[in-house]
């Protein structure tokens, strides 16, 4: 579905990504891992076009490399950003209305799906976003983009400061997306979780890609998660 190669990111003059590639196919959890700075992040912004960029992005087999970022969700792909970017000043409910593109008719999701999912975001329906908590904040940013109905979602560190017990919430909800035919690419650090659900593991060094295999290749390896992964 998704298929990068020789990307290339910059900042300015910072040329941060460095001939990056890899894919991800329908239905499949890809764990992209990797210290911070390593340049995971600038990936998914890159693919959503919200950094300079050269290189091939395609999108079930069309370039999407340069086109805007709303032309990009438009064409299927969700991104949860790690600053999660709730509106606080709206409800909970009302936050979810802005993920649905349309009327939301034919999605394979609904705002029951959203409250039978995160039972504690139907309790707060009505609740300014802003005076929620980090882990439902975290919750009600899935859940938004989820409404956008993609095919593929990027999900930049969903577990950062949330507690073990929301943490193995996240992990299972990232399942029930498989489930239902949905791509993950998940950055994250805690090696635990993106080991335990992910079908592939990419691990990130200085821009480019180190290692691309199987999460149990990875256990296997010390050396790259000595040199890439361990602080």
């Amino acid at each position: 579905m998704l298929k990068i190669d020789n990307l290339h990111a910059y900042y300015g003059k910072s040329h941060v990504l460095h001939g990056v590639g890899f894919e991800v196919g329908k239905g499949e959890i890809v764990a992209l891992l990797g210290r911070n700075g390593s340049g995971r992040s600038t990936t998914a912004k890159a693919i959503m076009g919200l950094v300079d960029a050269t290189g091939t992005i395609e999108w079930q087999g069309k370039p999407v490399l340069g086109k805007k970022p709303f032309e990009i969700a438009h064409l299927g792909l969700g991104y949860v950003p790690e600053n999660r970017d709730i509106f606080p000043k709206l409800t909970v409910h009302q936050n979810l209305m802005l993920g649905q593109k349309g009327s939301g008719k034919g999605s394979r999701w609904d705002f029951e799906d959203m409250y039978t999912m995160f039972p504690r975001l139907k309790e707060r329906q009505h609740t300014e976003a802003g005076v929620l908590s980090g882990g439902e904040q975290q919750m009600l940013t899935l859940c938004r983009t989820l409404m956008g109905d993609p095919d593929l979602i990027i999900i930049d560190e969903p577990t950062e400061g949330l507690a073990p017990k929301i943490v193995e919430l996240v992990a299972e909800y990232l399942q029930k997306l498989k489930g239902r035919g949905v791509s993950v690419l998940l950055i994250e650090q805690k090696l635990t979780i993106a080991m335990s659900i992910s079908d592939r593991a990419l691990v990130m060094g200085h821009g480019s890609i180190v290692f691309q295999g199987t999460p149990e290749g990875l256990k296997a390896d010390p050396y790259t998660r000595k040199e890439w992964l361990e602080v």
